[in-house]
C-alpha cells in the first residue's frame, strides 16, 4: 500500500486535498455572497476582483474592456487580493487598466495582500486605497528551479540532451548551471525588474530613483506604502468606493455596485473549475517560470 510505504508523503497528499476542498467551498460561498450584495443607487460603479495568483489575464481584460465600453458604468474599483504571479499577465492587465483610466476613474482597493504583480496592476489606477496592514510592495522579479541531479544519480538515470545552442536548456534541473547561463538569466531578470520599476514610477508619477529605494523585493505594510508614496490613502473597501464616487462626481454616495456577470454552472462544474484553478496555481508556483514576487 502507498500509505504504508510512504506515510509522510501520504499525509501531505491527504492534507493538501482537504485544504483544497475547503478552499473551494469557501470560494464558492464567498463568491455567491459577493455577487448578491449590491448597494442600491442611481449611479453605477463597476467592481472587478483580482484574486489569487495571476497566471492568466484574459478574463480580467475582458471585464475591463466591458466596463470601459459600458456607458452606464461611471467609475471602476479594482479589488485586489493577490500575491503576484506571471510577468506577462500582470503587464497585460496593467495596460488594460491604463486604457480604462483614459475614459473613467479607476481606484484600486487593496485587500489582505496586493504584492508584486498585484501591486503592479494597482499602479495603473488613478488612486490606490490600502488597509494599514495590507501586505504590499514586493517590487521584484524571481526565477527559480530545483536541481535534482544527485537524486537522478542515486536512482541511475542519466539524461541525454541534444540542443541547437548553449542556452537552449538553461535552467535544466538535471545539471549545475554554468557561469554564462547564470549571467544570462541575471541580465534577463534585471531587464524585467527595470520594466516593473518604470511602470510603477509611471503609474505613481514618481521618479524611478525613488521607486528603486523600495524595489529590492521587500514587502511593506499599507501604511508605509502611503508614507513612501506607493499608495494614496489608508482605508477599507467601503472607503475606496466612497472615494471613487466622489472622484466620479457622484453625490451623496448614491451609487450601485455592478460586478461582471458570472457564467451559470452547475454546482459540480463550479467545484471542478475551482479545483482545476487551485491545481494550476500549485503547478504554476512549482515550475521553472519567472514570476513577480
Amino acid at each position: 500500500m502507498f500509505s504504508r510505504r510512504h506515510p509522510y508523503l501520504f499525509f501531505i497528499l491527504v492534507f493538501t486535498l482537504i485544504m483544497c476542498s475547503s478552499s473551494v467551498i469557501i470560494s464558492l460561498v464567498s463568491g455567491v455572497s459577493k455577487m448578491t450584495e449590491k448597494k442600491s443607487g442611481k449611479h453605477n460603479i463597476g467592481v472587478i476582483e483580482i484574486n489569487g495568483i495571476i497566471f492568466e489575464s484574459e478574463s480580467v481584460i475582458e471585464n475591463l474592456k466591458n466596463f470601459r465600453e459600458r456607458k452606464d458604468i461611471e467609475a471602476v474599483v479594482l479589488r485586489i487580493n493577490s500575491p503576484g504571479g506571471g510577468v506577462a499577465p500582470s503587464q497585460e492587465i496593467y495596460e488594460s487598466v491604463k486604457r480604462l483610466k483614459e475614459k473613467k476613474k479607476v481606484v484600486a482597493s487593496l485587500g489582505s495582500v496586493a504584492a508584486s504583480g498585484g501591486y503592479y496592476i494597482a499602479c495603473a489606477a488613478d488612486k490606490i486605497v490600502t488597509n494599514p496592514g495590507t501586505i504590499t510592495g514586493s517590487i521584484g522579479v524571481i526565477m527559480e528551479y530545483t536541481n535534482i541531479e544527485e537524486v537522478m544519480d542515486k536512482i541511475g538515470i542519466s539524461p541525454v540532451v541534444i540542443k541547437s545552442g548553449k542556452f537552449k536548456d538553461t535552467g535544466s534541473p538535471t545539471r549545475p548551471i554554468t557561469d554564462d547561463e547564470k549571467k544570462f538569466l541575471q541580465d534577463f531578470v534585471d531587464k524585467i525588474h527595470s520594466q516593473f520599476v518604470e511602470d510603477v514610477a509611471s503609474g505613481r508619477k514618481m521618479d524611478k530613483e525613488t521607486v528603486m529605494e523600495y524595489a529590492d523585493g521587500r514587502i511593506i505594510s499599507g501604511s508605509d506604502a502611503v508614507s513612501y508614496g506607493l499608495a494614496d490613502m489608508t482605508g477599507n473597501f467601503e472607503t475606496a468606493l466612497d472615494y471613487t464616487a466622489l472622484e466620479a462626481g457622484i453625490k451623496n454616495n448614491d451609487y450601485s455596485l455592478v460586478y461582471p456577470p458570472k457564467e451559470k454552472f452547475s454546482f459540480l462544474k463550479e467545484v471542478l473549475n475551482e479545483s482545476v484553478s487551485k491545481l494550476s496555481e500549485v503547478v504554476f508556483k512549482n515550475t521553472n517560470l519567472m514570476t513577480l514576487k
